[in-house]
């Protein structure tokens, strides 16, 4: 049962700064809740995904099915997800970095995709962005979250969420 949706960032920052061949308790641990099909990923995010290194990017690599919710697939309400797309393109158009001349310091449609999966499945985004919001020209995830009003975690509130304690 999925728990969660899943920026690119909130795997790739945290691994960055805890790599898994220091960290290897935390990623065996991801690489877990990965594979209890608990968390959701659009095609857009997993294509990014992929380029994930070390454990974590393999376990991505070989679990495709179990993350990836794809369009078309009568197994969930991918209507809805496509409808939120279009209503969060709509709604958040100035701000998004394809058309507003690709600003890499906004959102962009790839985290558009995984913020209308959270909203059509009702779940929290994970990702490690932080927020813009007092920014008049740039939202991030964390900003879109708030205004559609879809939970945000970082990895360590999914941490706590999980209640996975290292020590």
């Amino acid at each position: 049962m999925k728990r969660y949706c899943f920026d690119t960032s909130g795997i790739s920052t945290p691994l960055q700064f805890m790599p898994d061949d220091i960290y290897p308790s935390i990623w065996r641990t991801v690489t877990d809740i990965i594979m209890s099909d608990s968390i959701a990923v659009t095609t857009e995010i997993y294509d990014e995904m992929v380029k994930i290194g070390g454990i974590v990017g393999t376990c991505i690599k070989n679990n495709k099915a179990l993350l990836v919710l794809e369009v078309a697939d009568e197994h969930w309400d991918w209507p809805s997800y496509v409808s939120s797309v279009q209503g969060l393109v709509q709604t958040h158009k100035n701000f998004i970095s394809e058309f507003i001349g690709g600003s890499p310091k906004t959102i962009c449609l790839n985290d558009i995709s995984i913020i209308a999966l959270a909203k059509g499945l009702n779940l929290p985004v994970v990702s490690m962005e932080t927020s813009v919001i007092s920014s008049t020209t740039k939202r991030r995830i964390p900003d879109i979250c708030h205004l559609e009003k879809i939970e945000h975690l970082t990895f360590n509130e999914f941490l706590r969420r999980e209640n996975i304690r290292f020590g």
